[in-house]
């Protein structure tokens, strides 16, 4: 009883926080491609869940039916060479659970990369999602316009969003509309989908880059196209232009609220091509580019950062906080 009494607390504990947690978006998709990678999350838990029956029912009938009992005390069991059937069942049952999972991850990572079913014919809507110093900036070229840290697209209509990054590598996720795709300073990687009921959903940054890293949460409104279309206008007619200069200081700013603009940064700073080095194939736009918003380094740098030629003869310190004078710097 006394080993009981842990046991059931822990259990407890483990309900009491289950019954707070409220439902995963990932479950609740709003779009084609979400609602085919929850499919496939819910089949997989479905067939790991079957695993743990059967195994959880041949485990209690073993342990129920030659447990150690008073009337066959001194029972030696029969010598025996083992079941080739048997081998080979217990062999072929995992590469048969693997080949299964394999088959439907792929379908689905191949229909979720593509432009969702039924939707090939029409225009997809094009808007540059750029990440910089924890905030996101939504860049829409045929609209003119653009928004940082929240996005509005309509309803049954393919969006297709150009991802990159002014920084650090970052991660683009709505949950109800797509799974992440990585946004890299680089190059340009793109997510299809398509939102075909009208909501507030969150977005957020998945890859942890930094400390700002909780903090790179937007809104993607999804609305009917006539209100679509109403807030383009909108935003043209009210809110204030962005200037090349005013952008830089939005980029070295940290945190910022929801920003409208009428129009975008792509006239004065191009996004990377695909495939090539951001703002087209010359490095020195790369170079400028990394100049002025740099990767995020560490507070202290390291001991090999002022000194090129290192004196493998020198003993090391005796601790990490310890520096020998030949390593002692300004910084860069």
């Amino acid at each position: 009883m006394n080993r009981r009494g842990p046991l059931f607390a822990i259990l407890m504990s483990f309900t009491l926080l289950l019954s707070g947690c409220s439902s995963l978006t990932v479950l609740d998709p709003k779009g084609p491609a979400a609602r085919t990678l929850s499919d496939t999350i819910i089949f997989s838990i479905l067939m790991m869940v079957g695993i743990l029956v059967v195994v959880y029912a041949l485990y209690i009938f073993m342990l129920t039916k030659y447990r150690a009992r008073k009337s066959n005390e001194g029972y030696e069991p029969p010598h025996e060479e083992g079941s080739k059937w048997l081998e080979i069942l217990w062999t072929a049952i995992p590469i048969v659970i693997v080949a299964i999972l394999s088959v439907v991850t792929v379908k689905t990572t191949v229909a979720v990369e593509n432009v969702p079913a039924g939707y090939e014919d029409q225009k997809p809507l094009v808007i540059y999602a750029s990440s910089s110093n924890w905030k996101w900036h939504f860049s829409y070229p045929e609209e003119g316009i653009e928004t940082v840290n929240y996005v509005n697209i309509p309803t049954n209509r393919p969006i297709e969003f150009n991802l990159y990054s002014f920084g650090t590598i970052s991660s683009f996720w709505i949950p109800q509309l797509h799974g992440q795709k990585y946004a890299m300073s680089d190059m340009i990687t793109k997510l299809n989908m398509v939102a075909e009921e009208s909501a507030s959903m969150m977005g957020r940054n998945a890859n942890f880059n930094g400390e700002g890293f909780a903090h790179m949460e937007f809104e993607a409104l999804s609305m009917p196209p006539a209100e679509f279309e109403k807030w383009v206008k909108d935003v043209k007619e009210t809110a204030p232009p962005l200037t090349e200069e005013e952008f830089n200081k939005l980029l070295d700013t940290a945190h910022v609220g929801r920003m409208s603009f009428s129009n975008h940064h792509l006239d004065f700073s191009p996004p990377p091509e695909e495939g090539h080095h951001h703002g087209g194939s010359s490095n020195e736009d790369h170079e400028e580019h990394q100049e002025h918003y740099p990767d995020p380094s560490t507070t202290e740098e390291s001991e090999l950062d002022s000194e090129t030629n290192v004196n493998p003869n020198e003993p090391l310190p005796n601790s990490p906080a310890e520096e020998s004078p030949a390593h002692e710097h300004d910084g860069h």
